[in-house]
């Protein structure tokens, strides 16, 4: 999610977020540099998807909820200056300005979003029909993108992740299909204890004093820790 917190700290758009990113871990590398290394998100997100298929049993669109974390929904709602009487109510001229904050996403940002079939990426468009509500001290947007190139056949993967793991998604909102009965869905949770490992050894081999092209190439971390929604058709 492309979004910025109180006073610029977090910074989460292209290569401004890279090069913030850069600094923090080159100064975690040097100053542990003799410890095993982890890396730990700094916001929560729970997730909820609605997948919808054609007539045809194709993935032709996916719906994403995000609900922030009560800690990063503060910052933001510092940040933009809403609800300054602490009521825990927007008013009408507060809930427009916070109508998608997060989706102004740079060139290149894939949404947080890997979709799958049969191993192979599916096409994604950038984000649509943008809303954001605030409840109970909680940030909830949606959003939607259309998904291209998915066929009848084959095993989805839908997995919500941030390749930094700065962000840590968890799927505990709803997962909904839509538009065919001949699809059904189960959840795969990783292995954390494993991903953990495995993601101490990427860390590891991490250089503080790597150049801008080995940072922008960094392992992918988030998909260590993520769970899946898989999704297969009976078209029998």
């Amino acid at each position: 999610m492309p979004v910025r917190s109180l006073a610029n700290l977090v910074v989460r758009d292209g290569m401004i977020y890279l090069n913030v990113m850069k600094h923090a871990l080159s100064l975690i590398l040097l100053v542990l540099s003799a410890l095993p290394l982890t890396a730990h998100p700094h916001i929560f997100v729970d997730t909820g998807l609605d997948l919808r298929f054609d007539d045809q049993n194709r993935l032709i669109e996916v719906r994403m909820t995000w609900a922030y974390d009560d800690l990063y929904s503060l910052l933001i709602t510092e940040d933009r200056g809403l609800d300054p009487d602490f009521d825990g109510v927007l008013t009408e001229a507060e809930q427009a300005d916070l109508q998608g904050f997060d989706m102004n996403w740079s060139e290149g940002f894939n949404g947080d979003l890997v979709i799958l079939q049969d191993g192979a990426p599916l096409a994604l468009s950038g984000p649509m029909q943008a809303t954001a509500v605030y409840a109970d001290g909680r940030i909830t947007t949606t959003h939607v993108r259309r998904v291209s190139g998915a066929e009848e056949a084959g095993v989805i993967e839908v997995k919500p992740y941030d390749k930094t793991y700065y962000t840590a998604y968890d799927i505990t909102l709803p997962v909904q299909i839509e538009g065919s009965d001949a699809c059904g869905k189960r959840i795969e949770v990783p292995d954390v204890a494993a991903g953990l490992a495995a993601m101490g050894d990427q860390l590891n081999q991490m250089d503080a004093f790597m150049t801008d092209e080995e940072w922008a190439a960094m392992p992918d971390l988030g998909v260590l820790l993520t769970s899946t929604v898989v999704v297969t058709c009976d078209i029998s």
